[in-house]
């Protein structure tokens, strides 16, 4: 079992346990994640149907980031880069069915810190058997709900709900990790109902999007239906984060209680394969990632770039759209630190402290992003300033390059017009790939 620990080689803070003074100084935070949410997904993201009340408040009441990205294109690889702050790719072991091995995490830094810790929901940071209380430094895991089951997003969302109730006075940590908008989508009448006069324009989206539609049509012709569906589960969501939202303020801990929102990589595929039951709720997977290309299981934006907002008042601005800062996950533990007080990290990190772009700082990023995923001759990809490097390593494969300053949906390759950013961020991607492991181990019969 993975238990809270001081790991080997890891330098960690001692500290004493809170005394309610110091309680009353450190915030609350609370993370809402989403599972497999497009980036444009949500009103104030610029879904031209999406009906999400409490998340465009939040947004106003807080800060909007639109340059902020997963650190995988699936649902494990994505959580272990924020849980550790090291890139998924460099687990020699798979996460997914091994844990995090004597890598600490978030979790263990905060309890360690004199943090209450939660975790309600999805869990995909390791195998079953670590499903317990005390794993990972968490003091209370309930693993509710699942992706077939849409209405354990309400009843985890409650779980979190009696956490924060139970440990009001004291500073707390909570995971809040729901299932919508996994495969797959297929919501209460009540939820899909809402939606029942909008009708599908295709011109209200951008290219990106056509051919999901396309997929859709081709397994039903009714898109109005689908969209629908896709539609009330979006509003779910919206739904379960006003009443953590609401509870918050009712515990009068909105002044000291960071709130994030975020969804774990871009929206998933419209599959046309598979067993008829698959099919019929394939055609509902309309996640749209916006004027980004791709989605989950691809490292374009629309499967890296997430949506990203944070409200703590006094401290991260209010109704401010951040568009120049790039932000990953991988810098949500070294940040969390900063803001909690804790100031010996891991040795080996790949993430920094963006506390100050939190707060309205403009600045460069000082590690670059990389993208791989944990399989032998995989594609690398990495971003530096507003270049995006494709390293395709598969025979026939080329390279690409994209300027995001011009071109968003990554549809115009200029690596031939400019082989000296080629080279010199080939070299740079190739250097990190190179300190990634000779194989990757996987659970015996997972393919």
């Amino acid at each position: 079992m993975i238990k809270t620990a001081m790991i080997a080689g890891i330098l960690i803070t001692a500290c004493p346990m809170f005394s309610e003074a110091a309680s009353d100084r450190l915030p609350n935070i609370v993370f809402f994640f989403a599972d497999d949410m497009g980036y444009a997904d949500l009103g104030c993201y610029g879904h031209p149907y999406a009906v999400t009340p409490a998340l465009d408040k939040l947004a106003s009441e807080g800060t909007r980031f639109s340059q902020h990205y997963a650190t995988g294109v699936t649902c494990n690889p994505s959580r272990t880069g924020l849980m550790t702050g090291l890139f998924p790719a460099r687990y020699p072991k798979k996460t997914a069915d091994f844990g995090f091995g004597e890598q600490v995490t978030i979790t263990e830094l905060l309890k360690q810190r004199g943090y209450k810790t939660g975790h309600f929901g999805k869990w995909h940071i390791g195998p079953k058997s670590t499903v317990e209380n005390g794993t990972y430094g968490i003091d209370d895991v309930q693993v509710i709900g699942s992706s077939k089951d849409r209405e354990g997003d309400f009843e985890l969302t409650q779980a979190a709900i009696e956490f924060m109730k139970k440990h009001a006075g004291h500073p707390f940590y909570v995971n809040i990790w729901g299932h919508s908008t996994h495969f797959p989508v297929d919501v209460i009448d009540e939820l899909s109902e809402k939606f029942l006069n909008t009708k599908v324009d295709r011109h209200d989206f951008s290219e990106t999007i056509q051919h999901k539609f396309d997929e859709s049509l081709a397994l039903d012709k009714n898109l109005d239906a689908s969209m629908h569906q896709y539609l009330g589960d979006v509003y779910s969501i919206d739904q379960n984060v006003d009443r953590i939202l609401k509870t918050i303020d009712k515990l009068g801990l909105r002044e000291n209680t960071i709130v994030v929102f975020s969804s774990d990589h871009g929206p998933a595929p419209v599959s046309l394969g598979g067993k008829k039951s698959t099919r019929e709720f394939s055609k509902n997977m309309l996640g749209y990632a916006g004027a980004y290309r791709g989605g989950k299981h691809t490292q374009f934006e629309g499967g890296t770039r997430v949506p990203l907002i944070i409200r703590w008042p006094g401290h991260v601005k209010a109704g401010r759209v951040d568009t120049n800062n790039v932000t990953s996950f991988i810098d949500w533990l070294p940040t969390l630190c900063a803001i909690t007080g804790i100031e010996k990290l891991p040795k080996q990190l790949d993430g920094e402290d963006i506390s100050d772009i939190w707060r309205g700082d403009d600045r460069e990023r000082s590690k670059l992003l990389y993208w791989k995923t944990a399989a032998m001759g995989s594609s690398p990809a990495m971003r530096e300033g507003n270049w995006k490097l494709h390293l395709n390593v598969r025979k026939g494969e080329t390279i690409q390059l994209y300027d995001l300053s011009n071109d968003l949906s990554e549809s115009k390759n200029v690596a031939k017009e400019n082989p000296k950013i080629v080279s010199q961020m080939s070299a740079k991607l190739n250097a990190w790939v190179a300190e990634l492991p000779s194989e990757y181990v996987k659970k015996k019969g997972k393919k």
